[in-house]
């Protein structure tokens, strides 16, 4: 799976690594719904912390096409509402 942050680039993720990930999203999607601003930013910047890290970096001239796109670390509860789906920012 292809994912981009917005505004960093795109990283390829191993199908292994989707159920933790999504764990983190589902955190994410509570933190959004209930509007807890201080459990937002920790559950994002868990996710995209877990992302980087389980991610291989592509280059930045890449022509891949993105799966999936997750908000930048400074996105506002707001903006991830727009982007969540109804399986959140990771389907699966």
């Amino acid at each position: 799976m292809i994912v981009r942050i917005l505004g960093e680039g795109q990283l390829k993720i191993a199908a292994d690594h989707i159920d933790g990930l999504n764990e983190l999203d589902s955190a994410l999607e509570a933190a959004v719904s209930s509007g807890d601003e201080a459990a937002f930013r920790v559950a994002l910047s868990a996710l995209l912390e877990k992302v980087r890290a389980v991610g291989e970096k592509l280059a930045d001239d890449s022509l891949e096409d993105s799966d999936l796109f997750l908000p930048p670390e400074d996105a506002t509860i707001e903006e991830v509402k727009e982007l969540l789906g109804e399986e959140g920012l990771i389907p699966g």
